[in-house]
């Protein structure tokens, strides 16, 4: 990419923002599409524009958003939204103070050198422009002048290590501040026990549990709830609640029908067969009560069989305090590993009940699996990427697509496609990955959403840093220098690092249109809004349905943390050696600091609470991300001949020794609550039924009171401790 291209792809980018940004300033104070700019602030019975200054300035959100604390993030989305603050904070610090003392020292030195610039040393693929003369490229080979990135490569590390440090202190102080809360939360009074021995001959599950934990802890045990399963129950639970939605829409369309000039209106009609599609024709409010009708006894007798007889190897234990929980969750109760295994529970809405019931060895043995078929998804996931890089580019299109030519040869034209092609198809590829490492994570037996979608999180890390940047990286240069390759097959590695700069305008381009085009529509929404507006013309007849048309989600942490932790990596790796793309790194945490401020204080809807629970594996990957970034400077010093390139050594192992203090100091109070901070008591009153039912699946559930559904599932145990 010469140049012009790189201005262009940067000038257009810009132009898009600010278009999407006026676009979002002048749709979201239209009040037909409040759902959809402030539904957070909706769901939680606020008014939308409530101390919110209304004016047609595009730029006054970011005057809210400046204006916001974290206390505010915490009060709309919760510790987890403002984790992912002090995430941005941190990596932003970081560029910023790294590109205070590295862009005024190393863009001078860089730009006065007097070597001879080498075709391996361009950052822009071998078009020498004067972006080259501001690399270390420019430097000649054992020039003396290498010593001020050498101290660079310092600077950033210490500047990291210092941030990194006091960020991890800060997360740690606001996780212990949410949890010793003198609110109720629910889970903090259960812990989840699996792996229970077969129950002894003549005794029911339930009854071992009870007998177990009462003996253990005969003060403060409250109940047990032997998690059962539920693949029948849940099966004929979805069939009626689809019933009564269909009823619901079936009786609005009859309502309006009165509307059209027929007081009587016109009975709406269902066909009884697959789909609705074929069968006889039936009147459709009488045909969904009658199924509704024929359901609700099904489903009560389902529910009496599930908690008698499919009770399994897990459940939920309640304790009538919370600090009783905490010293359960942490303590051993068995000799054998495999036995009465405890973990503090997490929310209700967060378990995935199908995987409690799974057996220890059998979870070791999947997350063994998983993790070796993660590592040939990301291996062979390299051999597309590179495909795509080298297809990608003008030049092998014309070669491959011989009738492409006469659009790829106009100039204009020309010069968007070098900007952006390239990018877009890395993006769209990256797009369709996230999902099924979810589900292998899902598959591993992980007990709670949140822990599956950290487990996610980090295997797409690893995937876009070993696919995205070193997979970008390689094939480029094995694309460029494959013959030299195949004449000397032991210069590969100094081929590799020789060319490490020739990707730096990719990366720039990579950067710059995921900041601007991306929080561009991040922030105008114009997709959900799109889809909203169809659906509710077309599609919703309920007030439900316009409600689950609007529901904008979570923030998308499985994504939103490895695609942020990619741009960090990138940025570290080339802030020496293209200290130009510093400036990049800073605008694209500045501008996610800004929209995603506005967006979890409106827009998001946060799905689950682990109370920073993320942290520790966000601090691991920054960290990992600048151990690569030292390697990478050794490897571009020795290809530069700099005798004094061992220097590099001491701060790998600085990093491994900050990596290891750092998890050996904090990492077990995010494993389990401190007792010191749930030792503070709640100032509500505690109704531990209420906590108790907030743990039972919806398919479980029953409008009936006391617990005549639970009789048979109840041992005599469990009965006399169930009052407080």
């Amino acid at each position: 990419m010469d140049f012009s291209s790189f201005l262009t792809s940067l000038g257009t980018s810009f132009v898009i923002f600010l278009m999407l940004m006026c676009l979002f300033t002048w749709l979201s104070r239209r009040p037909g599409n409040n759902v959809i700019y402030y539904p957070n602030r909706i769901l939680k019975g606020l008014d939308p524009y409530e101390s919110i200054r209304v004016t047609r300035n595009p730029f006054d959100w970011i005057r809210e958003a400046f204006s916001s604390t974290e206390s505010d993030v915490i009060r709309m989305s919760g510790v987890d939204s403002a984790v992912y603050f002090v995430f941005l904070t941190t990596v932003l610090g970081i560029f910023v103070l790294g590109g205070v003392v590295l862009l005024p020292v190393l863009l001078p030195v860089a730009a006065t050198a007097h070597g001879s610039l080498k075709a391996n040393d361009t950052i822009s693929k071998g078009s020498f422009d004067d972006l080259d003369k501001l690399a270390m490229g420019h430097i000649p080979e054992k020039a003396p002048r290498l010593w001020a990135f050498l101290a660079a490569t310092y600077w950033i590390s210490f500047v990291a290590y210092c941030l990194l440090w006091k960020a991890y202190r800060h997360v740690s102080d606001m996780r212990a501040t949410a949890l010793m809360s003198a609110e109720v939360k629910n889970e903090q009074f259960a812990i989840l026990v699996r792996d229970i021995p077969p129950p002894p001959e003549g005794e029911t599950r339930k009854e071992q549990v009870d007998s177990y934990f009462k003996t253990i802890y005969p003060e403060t045990f409250y109940r047990s709830m032997v998690v059962t399963d539920n693949k029948k129950v849940n099966k004929i639970y979805e069939e009626l609640e689809g019933y009564r939605k269909k009823l619901a829409r079936a009786e609005v369309i009859y309502e309006e029908s009165k509307k059209t000039g027929n007081p009587e209106g016109t009975r709406p009609t269902v066909k009884t067969g697959f789909l609705g599609l074929f069968g006889k024709k039936v009147d459709a409010l009488e045909y969904y009560d009658e199924k509704i009708h024929d359901l609700i006894p099904k489903l009560e007798a389902e529910q009496k069989v599930t908690l008698k007889d499919k009770q399994q190897r897990s459940a939920l234990i309640f304790f009538n305090n919370r600090k009783a929980a905490a010293a359960a969750s942490q303590s051993l109760h068995a000799t054998m590993v495999d036995a009465w295994t405890v973990l503090d529970a997490p929310e209700p809405r967060q378990l995935i009940w199908t995987n409690l019931p799974k057996k220890f060895y059998n979870r070791q043995l999947r997350q063994y699996l998983i993790y070796f078929l993660v590592f040939f998804t990301i291996f062979f996931y390299m051999i597309p990427i590179g495909f795509v890089s080298a297809l990608t580019t003008l030049a092998n299109l014309r070669k491959v697509l011989p009738f492409l030519k006469v659009i790829v040869d106009q100039p204009a034209l020309k010069t968007v496609l070098e900007a952006y092609l390239p990018q877009l198809a890395l993006i769209i590829f990256l797009a369709l990955l996230p999902k099924f490492l979810l589900f292998l994570s899902k598959a591993e037996g992980i007990p709670s959403e949140s822990h599956a979608q950290r487990a996610a999180s980090g295997k797409f890390f690893y995937f876009s840093v070993l696919n995205v940047f070193i997979g970008v990286t390689i094939s480029s240069t094995l694309f460029t220098e494959l013959k030299a390759i195949e004449k000397k097959p032991n210069s590969i590695i100094d081929t590799l690092a020789n060319n490490l700069p020739g990707s730096a305008t990719f990366f720039l381009t990579f950067v710059a249109l995921k900041f601007f085009v991306g929080y561009g529509l991040e922030l105008s929404r114009i997709v959900p809004l799109i889809i909203f507006h169809l659906k509710r013309k077309y599609l919703c007849k309920t007030e439900a349905e316009v409600r689950e048309a609007w529901t904008p989600g979570d923030l998308g942490y499985t994504t939103r943390v490895p695609g942020d932790l990619l741009i960090a990596t990138i940025v570290l790796c080339y802030s020496v050696i293209a200290p130009i793309i510093i400036p990049f790194g800073v605008a694209y945490f500045g501008l996610a600091w800004l929209v995603f401020r506005n967006q979890v204080l409106k827009v998001y809807v946060p799905s689950y609470e682990s109370y920073g629970r993320m942290w520790p594996h966000i601090h691991n990957r920054i960290v990992a991300a600048l151990f690569l970034y030292q390697v990478t400077m050794f490897g571009y010093f020795g290809t530069k001949r700099f005798y004094y390139a061992p220097l590099i050594i001491p701060l790998l192992i600085i990093t491994l020794i900050f990596g290891f203090v750092c998890g050996r100091k904090h990492y077990r109070f995010f494993q389990s609550p401190a007792l010191e901070v749930v030792s503070h008591e709640v100032k509500e009153t505690l109704n531990m039924e209420l906590v108790f039912r907030s743990f039972i699946p919806a398919s479980l559930s029953s409008d009936k009171a006391d617990e005549d559904q639970f009789e048979d599932a109840l041992s005599q145990v469990s009965r006399s401790g169930s009052t407080l």
